[in-house]
């Protein structure tokens, strides 16, 4: 069958993006049993935790924090007692085994939903370490107050470290008495500089390693007393170890990052198995690799036909972790280091389709414009059109679509997402760009985008489009630009200030006013830009020029704006000063506002509204046919004053 990109029939739908959607979140080890959590859509958004593939933690109960607004490490179990923290109302609750109905741990807070849990780890006597964050009822970010836990069964608390703007990742040495923690103040975010700290039996406090210029994550005790944890000393982030009484000192660097960003709480990026050696997860050309590492120093990768790996946790001599690739969504996976062997715990969907109507990823590394950074180049997982019963007209090129990641310390992933071949198996090209700033590729490419968020990200994606219409891939006329919150930004700034490239744009809850943003958000944010742009207020001038809405004037090109009536990070009101702009200057637009959703949509219709809007929106701005059996009602484009 032959007809023009963009129009082609697919079986990859909304409705399949959605269908019995569960993402694997979170894997613990409990002695014979594997515990996992699950964010199912369908469920509006809710994260559901299962063990051993039976669900244990039925509607309405919902596992998941909103400590850092981000979350991470909402649940933990041991000997069978699962802890977790239920969204509602943020509050501690713990299911025993045998019973059938969590109780509550800690008492209502005053202001609802104002004492929040997360890196919950439990320790040896019953009782629970977690970072707890306090909020007041002044809502002002500078008010809200984060320390390290202990709570009992019964629900008391006892506050061991405070002082600081944030922590993570408590934890007892194996003496039970020793206690490890990380740290880190405003301006800085986790990644840009973090201190690990011990605490000895006697109250001696030893900083182990971290701080300026140095980012720490992922502590983790050995049997025998040895701290090992990640560090981007050596500019990628790599393996150390600390003895008590020794200096930290470096075991492995694998020449690229091991962790990533400490976006959310629990991330594990390696593994201590009884016997002394290491399982760890380390990126590389747009993929991660799964390896073991002998106490020899000898690193052994694994051949497994998966791309990424997160959650690494040591059962005997196999490492459960969850993991996915170019032709597999996320599933739970045990792996045998001594031989690799593969069982998978937790399978993913059965999707129906033949490997065929996946696109592969490419992992290109193109030329860009140095802007002063010693980088001139920049990556992207780039997307061909796939459908294997449809073809194009002889001579057309398809429509690029380019992907903006969030972050904007984050980076694009080669994980088979639903959400990405609904597009290529439609006839669009994607590129999934990894601009300057992203991880994966150690600190010095990390930190290129300091100072200059909306400058390098922006000459990036302008560069992508280039490199690709240079090499005969894509219709320059057909070029969007999309991606969410941070990558929402790019996408606005990309639009007002690099006019000319993109000839249509989709914002999902993007920045488009830096200094409200500044002014308004959430503690954990809330001095990020200072690195990112400058430090404010000193610098208000540069983020008024570096704000999509001093520009709006030469805001041309057509855009859908996608928004969440309850989102706390970007508020609905730079989503509508954007609609405003547009509608002022005559600019073909789209604005849909979903209510009940915060940063980033979880309930299935949601999802498939902003999908298929997208879709008919640059159907629409574009001129080609949406497939006729997909039923997809066009999207109202406002195209006058």
């Amino acid at each position: 069958m032959e007809l023009p990109y963009g129009s082609w029939p697919t079986p990859v739908t909304s409705e399949l993006v959605v269908r019995k959607a569960a993402r694997p979140a979170g894997v613990a080890v409990d002695g014979d049993s594997v515990w996992w959590g699950e964010s199912r859509p369908g469920e509006a958004g809710r994260t559901a935790i299962v063990r051993d593939g039976a669900d244990v933690l039925p509607p309405p109960w919902n596992a998941r924090t909103r400590v850092h607004e981000y979350g991470g490490g909402s649940w933990t179990v041991a000997a069978g007692t699962l802890w977790f923290t239920h969204f509602a109302d943020q509050r501690l609750h713990r299911l025993d085994p045998g019973t059938a109905e969590p109780v509550a741990v800690t008492a209502e807070p005053v202001l609802p939903s104002g004492v929040r849990y997360a890196d919950l780890r439990a320790v040896g006597d019953g009782s629970l370490l977690a970072v707890r964050e306090t909020h007041t009822d002044s809502g002002a970010a500078a008010d809200v107050v984060n320390e390290v836990v202990r709570i009992t069964p019964d629900g008391g608390q006892t506050v061991l470290v405070g002082g600081h703007d944030f922590f993570s990742d408590p934890a007892l040495g194996p003496d039970g008495g020793t206690l490890s923690w990380l740290q880190w103040d405003h301006p800085d975010m986790p990644w840009d500089a973090a201190q690990l700290v011990v605490r000895a039996v006697d109250g001696t406090e030893t900083v182990v390693a971290g701080g300026a210029g140095e980012s720490v994550v992922q502590p983790t005790w050995g049997s025998d007393g040895t701290l090992w944890f990640l560090s981007d000393a050596t500019d990628v982030w790599s393996l150390h170890r600390w003895r008590p009484g020794g200096e930290a000192e470096l075991v492995l660097d694998v020449g690229s990052d091991i962790a990533g960003p400490q976006w959310v709480f629990g991330q594990r990026r390696f593994a201590l198995l009884p016997d002394g050696r290491i399982a760890l997860a380390f990126a590389r050309n747009g993929a991660d690799r799964l390896a073991v590492l002998a106490p020899d120093g000898g690193l052994r990768e694994l051949d497994l036909p998966y791309a990424a790996f997160g959650s690494l946790a040591a059962q005997g001599d196999a490492v459960v972790c969850i993991a996915g690739g170019p032709t597999s969504e996320p599933v739970v996976l045990r792996v045998g280091v001594d031989d690799g062997s593969a069982e998978v715990l937790r399978p993913a969907r059965d999707l129906g389709l033949d490997p065929a109507w996946f696109a592969r990823p490419e992992h290109v590394t193109f030329p860009t414009d140095e802007a002063g950074t010693g980088i001139a180049e920049a990556h992207a997982l780039v997307y061909p059109p796939t459908n294997p019963e449809v073809t194009a007209p002889a001579g057309e090129l398809p429509p690029l679509l380019v992907v903006v990641h969030g972050g904007p310390t984050a980076a694009a992933s080669s994980v088979l997402d639903l959400s990405v071949q609904y597009w290529t198996s439609r006839g669009f090209c994607v590129a999934d760009v990894d601009y300057r700033g992203s991880t994966g590729y150690g600190r010095r490419y990390r930190e290129a985008l300091k100072g200059r968020w909306g400058v390098v990200d922006l000459d990036d994606v302008v560069a992508v489009v280039r490199h690709l219409v240079d090499a005969g891939r894509i219709d320059p006329a057909r070029a969007a630009i999309r991606g969410g919150s941070a990558g929402g930004y790019t996408t606005l700034a990309a639009l007002t200030m690099r006019p000319g490239v993109f000839t249509a744009g989709a914002s999902h809850f993007g920045v488009a006013d830096l200094t409200a943003l500044a002014a308004d958000t959430h503690k954990f944010e809330s001095r990020y830009l200072d690195g990112l742009v400058a430090p404010y207020p000193a610098g208000a001038d540069v983020y008024a020029e570096r704000s999509p809405l001093s520009h709006v004037d030469a805001l041309s090109t057509p855009l859908a704006v996608f928004q969440g009536e309850e989102d706390r990070i970007v508020p609905p009101a730079q989503a509508e000063a954007i609609v405003a702009a547009l509608r002022q200057n005559g600019v073909p637009h789209t604005y849909l506002l979903f209510p009940g959703e915060q940063h980033g949509f979880r309930r299935a219709e949601n999802i498939r509204a902003a999908l298929d809007g997208e879709l008919s929106f640059y159907a629409q701005i574009w001129g080609f046919e949406l497939p006729a059996d997909e039923g997809i009602a066009p999207i109202e484009v406002v195209r006058a004053r």
